[in-house]
């Protein structure tokens, strides 16, 4: 079987599932790999703080067009690296900072749980 290389999406098209991915949820994490099998420790991370307190929020694996979410990503927030995490539109941070927020106990509030 012959699995041909990532292609990437187009960059507009990636831009648009951003916004609209930004938009429409409350909480959404843009992760490598999925919420049943994250492909790196960091996204695993932010999926267990995340997880704590909220049930409804929305993940994107950013693998399909990796570079192509990179870009989008970046323009949104000026962060390089994912995971990234967006609360009612706004940038909150990478796993490191969900995880700084929890220690302070702020990371509920931060998720819009109380």
């Amino acid at each position: 079987m012959d699995f041909p290389p990532n292609q990437g999406l187009d960059q507009e098209e990636v831009d648009e599932r951003v916004a609209a991915a930004i938009e429409e949820n409350e909480v959404v994490l843009f992760m490598k790999g999925t919420e049943l099998m994250p492909q790196c420790g960091y996204s695993r991370r932010a999926l267990g703080l995340i997880d704590q307190y909220r049930d409804d929020y929305e993940t994107v694996d950013v693998l399909e067009s990796l570079d192509e979410y990179r870009a989008a990503l970046d323009e949104r927030s000026g962060w390089e690296t994912i995971p990234q995490t967006f609360v009612d539109g706004e940038f909150v941070g990478g796993s490191d900072v969900l995880a700084e927020l929890e220690e302070r106990g702020e990371l509920a509030e931060t998720l819009g749980k109380k």
